[in-house]
């Protein structure tokens, strides 16, 4: 049995909320969820960017069964992290998003990926990113065989048994303009 909330009578007093019995507080503020949160986030960049996002991050879900989506809003992009758990060192790709492109983001392995197409871009010891144009790049044999390579190599697998989550990790205070320079929002 559950606990019911005090009952308070109509008339309240100042700063106070009135409640009901078995309810939350009227007027009580709820937090977003996690994808109102993440559409919040898509919607600060340029109108043309949310319907390359969306369509990328839905083939994302489609393909990769068992991963939990890490969401940070942070300084430079935002970025969704593909991963089987709730661990950021455990996450196999990302999508990051700036203000005029979208990137795949191979995370573990990339450096090691074989790439006879040469797609893959950067030059650090582990992190390797192609763009995304759109959805269909995802579609290429060549960027479908990058992930398998990467799906395969993985330090923990993906579980396709895990039930998909959404959690928004971290939304940094200070961010770049999310929008190209001279379409910034008013």
């Amino acid at each position: 049995a559950s606990i019911a909330a005090p009952r308070r009578s109509k008339a309240t007093v100042a700063g106070t909320i009135e409640t009901r019995p078995g309810r939350a507080p009227i007027g009580a503020l709820t937090a977003p969820s996690p994808e109102a949160e993440l559409a919040g986030f898509i919607a600060k960049y340029a109108p043309e960017i949310e319907p390359r996002v969306c369509p990328i991050l839905d083939a994302m879900r489609a393909r990769l069964p068992g991963a939990i989506e890490l969401v940070y809003d942070n300084y430079q992009f935002l970025a969704i992290g593909y991963a089987p758990g709730e661990r950021t060192s455990e996450a196999i790709f990302s999508i990051a998003v700036a203000p005029t492109k979208v990137n795949l983001c191979f995370l573990q392995n990339g450096a090691a990926l074989a790439d006879p197409e040469g797609l893959l871009r950067g030059g650090g010891a582990q992190v390797r990113n192609i763009i995304l144009d759109d959805a269909a790049t995802l579609d290429r044999p060549a960027v479908q065989a990058l992930m398998a390579e990467a799906l395969a190599t993985a330090k923990v697998p993906l579980d396709p048994k895990t039930p998909y989550r959404l959690i928004i990790k971290s939304i940094s205070a200070k961010q770049r303009p999310r929008r190209p320079k001279g379409e910034e929002l008013g």
